[in-house]
């Protein structure tokens, strides 16, 4: 198995993106393509102890930028290693591709590059959002801000599906995100969406509200991308803040500073579950080939667990179970 990584992409690129490929050879199996310039690639790579007949390097002289328009970049930047590892991807040269570059970019190559899934509308980010009882899945977290009760639906089976095969959970709960609990409450696309879901097959809570996602009230939280992405940004700011605010606390004198030597497991236990870098990325579900979109301020920790993710998503056969069960309901069931 191999997996193409965009060494270009992302803030940290290329040290983060080559440091974190090399945590990643450590703990799995499959072999990596580099793709990005060979030269910054090999100077990375020298003094290194590195197993080199599992690294394969792929030059590409151009970076597609997060100023760049979208689809621009994809049909324009033909030998960038964004497009280069879609290329990969396509030919079936690799068996998934992680990139933490530009969002737009990443979004608009997989479906000219590799496609939709039949019977799949609009494909979607399903990032791990971090709960008091361990871990749910987003989707969508800003891939479709105009959505259709038949996209809320796919999200919900195509972020069951993961759940269940990547990441071990039985028969994982559902709920829409709502101003409300009840059954009737919201706009047309929440309310017209419930009831779709509850004549669904997916184990189907209801409505939640913003302030229950925390709890872990639900295993796949489902919206439209325009209140996924708030939803992620405010709690990465959330996130920051909290942090920020224990320590001014815990370092304003010699008696907090010395309870927070006594908390200092309990802190650590508590930031590590704020970390998005535990989960590295987050899967775009939909498309016809695995890809892996990772936070474009990625560590080497966080591209590690994105690679490693991207090995798992393609070894279980997300895809094809995605496509037997859109299949087995009917494209024209889907409510629109």
């Amino acid at each position: 198995m191999k997996i193409a990584i965009d060494a270009m992409g992302g803030d940290n690129s290329p040290k983060a993106i080559i440091a974190g490929s090399l945590l990643a050879l450590k703990e799995i199996n499959s072999q990596i393509v580099l793709i990005g310039k060979e030269e910054l690639i090999k100077n990375e790579l020298d003094n290194k102890k590195v197993d080199f007949k599992r690294i394969e390097i792929l030059d590409a002289k151009e970076v597609v930028n997060n100023e760049d328009r979208p689809v621009q970049a994809i049909r324009k930047k033909k030998n960038s290693s964004m497009v280069l590892g879609f290329d990969l991807l396509k030919e079936n040269q690799v068996d998934s591709f992680v990139s933490a570059g530009n969002t737009g970019a990443l979004l608009t190559g997989s479906l000219l590059k590799i496609g939709r899934i039949k019977g799949i509308d609009r494909p979607a980010l399903a990032p791990i959002y971090p709960t008091q009882k361990g871990f749910s899945i987003l989707i969508d977290a800003g891939a479709n801000t105009n959505c259709k009760p038949r996209n809320l639906q796919e999200f919900a089976i195509m972020g069951s599906i993961y759940l269940e095969m990547v990441l071990n959970i039985t028969s994982p709960k559902v709920g829409v995100v709502n101003i409300g609990t009840e059954q009737g409450k919201g706009n047309k696309l929440v309310t017209e969406a419930y009831e779709v879901m509850k004549k669904s097959s997916i184990n189907f809570y209801g409505n939640i509200e913003a302030r229950n996602i925390p709890s872990g009230i639900v295993d796949v939280i489902v919206c439209d991308g325009f209140v996924g992405n708030v939803i992620l940004k405010l709690t990465e700011g959330v996130a920051m803040n909290l942090t920020s605010m224990l320590k001014g606390v815990f370092t304003r004198n010699i008696m907090s500073k010395i309870g927070a030597l006594l908390l200092k497991g309990g802190l650590k236990e508590f930031k590590s579950r704020l970390d998005y870098t535990e989960y590295g990325g987050a899967p775009l579900l939909g498309v016809k080939r695995p890809v892996i979109k990772a936070h474009g301020s990625s560590n080497a920790k966080a591209i590690k667990n994105a690679i490693k993710y991207g090995e798992i998503f393609s070894k279980k056969g997300v895809i094809e179970k995605i496509e037997q069960e859109i299949s087995r309901i009917g494209v024209d069931n889907i409510e629109e």
